[in-house]
This record gives structure tokens, sequence and C-alpha cells, in this order.
């Protein structure tokens, strides 16, 4: 049986698990999920690509689906982490990042899109066309969202049967931020009644079995809904079990399906626990996971700053926001202050928009350099002890070690550490 079928199929039988959705394409972050998992046994790690990230035309990252599968298996393989394990995902699949063409040229674009992730071997697939194209009213009217992800997912049907292997398992409806997060403060964030996503999955349901994907829709294992979790730049809404209780109970009679949840990056380790037992059982976490890498880059450079010759010194933070105001395509739109508040934004922003800046070769370079100058004179425990304190548990246990990059990932596994403990606190009883 698929992985995530079987997950999915224990979650229904009363068992509180779930399973965490690592929406990253970083390196470091995808290295220390896979080291996580190997340290905690965990059976199956879940990544996921964005249509924006990752697409036909190269997406943010430069990377097709076939590349982000050789990239993530490629470091798999470099430390021993069986492939058979590794869950590929991809999300909000759908016309998002050819929303300026007219809605048929963008949609045969998506359908391209989704053919060349299910052919790569992602086999959970998010169908989210509720993006306005060119000349489409805005809000898009549910039942052309519904219309649409009728055609993705026939898309998808097609490419599978011609590449074989499992067959895709399906996630519908979709949420407010679109994907790459809010441009806005949050104001007043409202849960999604029952009402809402009963019919979101019924309407889903009827569509599929109308187009001849009846086979398709009994692999339906998620729908998104918003919990009332979120954040800005500045503020973490956190969960609140009775505001969702009504929401969580409309779920429990449907089979074979659980809640998707997005934007669960900053919740308290408690708060995740709660929205698996409440059916939320998909997390999606992904800027916070860059963030805590940010976190523990910024730690390096300060211990570089007090243990490196000033002449010596990558200065990896200068080169960063010196690079980020020089190309300020990536943050533009979300962060609208000048001056100190702005330099604060384009660090500490929880949406943490830097997240795109890490491939750009000249900050690359810069870390590059960092790790070299503290892999040369690797630095005393006190100055770990006081810029990287869960990094300098880890290696106290034996989990890391003095190496710059096993230090980061040790900070960003300790993120990873909540995800681990809500999705399967059956080890904690």
């Amino acid at each position: 049986m698929h992985a995530l079928l079987d997950l999915i199929a224990r979650h229904k039988q009363g068992q509180a698990i779930g399973v965490a959705s690592i929406c990253s394409a970083h390196p470091i972050v995808i290295e220390a999920t896979l080291r996580h998992a190997m340290e905690n046994a965990s059976p199956l790690v879940l990544f996921e690509a964005t249509c924006n990230q990752v697409n036909q035309d190269g997406g943010y990252t430069g990377m097709t689906p076939g590349d982000f599968v050789a990239f993530v298996h490629g470091i798999a393989d470099r430390v021993g982490f069986d492939t058979a394990r590794i869950a590929l995902g991809g999300d909000h699949l759908g016309p998002n990042p050819w929303t300026a063409l007219d809605a048929d040229a963008a949609m045969d674009k998506a359908e391209v899109m989704v053919a060349a992730y299910v052919a790569a071997g992602f086999r959970k697939i998010h169908l989210d066309c509720s993006m306005a194209c060119e000349g489409d009213p805005s809000p898009l009217p549910e039942s052309e969202i519904v219309r649409r992800a009728v055609r993705m997912c026939r898309a998808a049907e097609t490419a599978h049967a011609s590449a074989g292997g499992e067959a895709p398992v399906y996630v519908i409806g979709t949420e407010v931020p679109v994907p790459g997060g809010a441009t806005e403060a949050i104001e007043g964030l409202e849960t999604t009644t029952p009402a809402a996503a009963r019919a979101t999955i019924e309407a889903h349901r009827e569509a599929f079995h109308a187009a001849g994907l009846a086979a398709a829709w009994e692999r339906v294992i998620a729908s998104v809904v918003q919990p009332g979790v979120e954040f800005d730049h500045h503020t973490v809404v956190d969960y609140v079990p009775e505001k969702a209780r009504t929401l969580s109970e409309a779920i429990v009679p449907l089979p074979g399906m659980v809640y998707e949840a997005h934007s669960t990056d900053y919740q308290t380790r408690e708060a995740l626990q709660a929205l698996v037992r409440d059916h939320f059982a998909i997390l999606k976490v992904g800027p916070g996971l860059t963030f805590a890498l940010r976190e523990a880059l910024w730690a390096l450079d300060a211990i570089e700053r007090d243990w490196i010759a000033e002449d010596q010194r990558a200065s990896l933070r200068d080169v960063a926001l010196r690079r980020m105001r020089e190309q300020p395509q990536h943050w533009r739109r979300y962060y609208h202050g000048d001056g100190h508040a702005l330099g604060v934004d384009l660090q500490y922003s929880l949406s943490d928009r830097i997240r795109y800046y890490w491939p750009d070769p000249v900050i690359d370079a810069a870390r590059e350099r960092l790790f070299a100058n503290l892999r040369d004179t690797p630095p005393p425990l006190p100055l770990v002890s006081q810029y990287l304190p869960h990094a300098l548990h880890a290696l106290r246990h034996g989990r890391a070690t003095l190496d710059p990059q096993s230090l980061a990932m040790a900070h960003v596994s300790a993120v990873l550490d909540d995800y681990h403990h809500a999705s399967h606190p059956h080890e904690d009883a």
C-alpha cells in the first residue's frame, strides 16, 4: 500500500499520527531532515516542491521536477538514506506561475507541469486551481476551480498510466495566502467553516465521478483548510483547538480523508500535536525551517566576528543584506518599510524572504568562506554555547560535530523535533 495511504488509514482508525511536509529546496535543510529521520528511525520523509519553485520552466530554483528528484535523491545517497523512504509531493499545482496568461493558456501550462511532476516520481499531488488568470473574475467561482482541478487530475492520471509505479494520491482545496506567503499583516483570520469544508469536498467528489475519475477520487487523502494558524512578518496566530472543533469533527465521517494544514511554521510543539490529534494530520512547514537555518548562519557569522581575524572574515550577513538590497525582486511586494525597519524585515521577518537569496552565487561564496574559516579554526565551546545553544546540546550528546554545517543542521533539527513529536505521539507514551 502507498505509504501515505497507509498513514491516513491508521489515522482514521484512531491513531493520532501525522506527517510533516517539508517544503524547502535548501540542501542544508534537506540534509538535516534526512539525518533527523535516520536518528529517529522515521519510516517516511515527505518533501514537497511548489509550482513556483519547481516546474517545467525551472521555477525560481531553476529546477524541473526531474531535477528536484535527482537533487533530493543525491543528498539521500550521500548521507546513506534509503530513497524508498522518501515521498515527494507537488504543492499548489495549478496555473499560479502563469496567471498573467489567459486561463486556457495557463491551464495548458499547468497540465504539462503536473504531468512532469508525476513522470518524475512525485506521488502526492495538491490540485490547486483557485487563482484567477488574466480575464477571470476574482475570486474565481468554486465551480470553475473544481472544473480546472479535474483537468489537472486527468493529466496526472494520464501521466501515471505512462510512467507506472504507485498511483498518485491527491490533496484538494486551498487556503489564503497563495504560494509565497502573506503580503500584508494578518487581520481577522477566519477558520474554515465546516459547511465550506464539506461543500468543497462534495463538489470535487461529484466532479471527479462525473469525469470518470472515481478511481482517482479513492486516492484523495486530504483537503486543505484554514484551522486558524498563520503568520505574517512579525506575529504568529497560534492554534486554538476550541475554535476549530466543529471543523475538526466534520472530517471524521469521511472515509480515507484528513485535513492538510498549511502555514504551521512557528507553531508550538503542543499546538502541532493538537493539530494532528484534531485531524489536521499533514503539517506543511517551509519558512520555519529556513528561518532556523538563517538563525544558525547569523550565529555562525557572529562566532566568526568574535573568533576570526577581521581581514579573513567572510562577513556573510553583510554580503547577504547588500545583495538583497541590490536585487529586491523577491521581497519588494512583501516588505513595505524603509530605513531601519526594512533592515529588520530583510533579516528577521517570519515570512523569511531571505530564503530566496541563499542560491545567489555571491552569497553562497560568502557562506562557503564562513564555513571554511570555522573549519580551519574551530571555535571554542563557550562561543558555540553563546550563539547556538541547541547545537551545543546536540554536540555534547554526540548528535553533531564542531563542523559549521553540522552545527547549522543541529539548529534546524530542533525545529524538526517538534514536528516529529507531534506526528509520533505514541513514542512518548
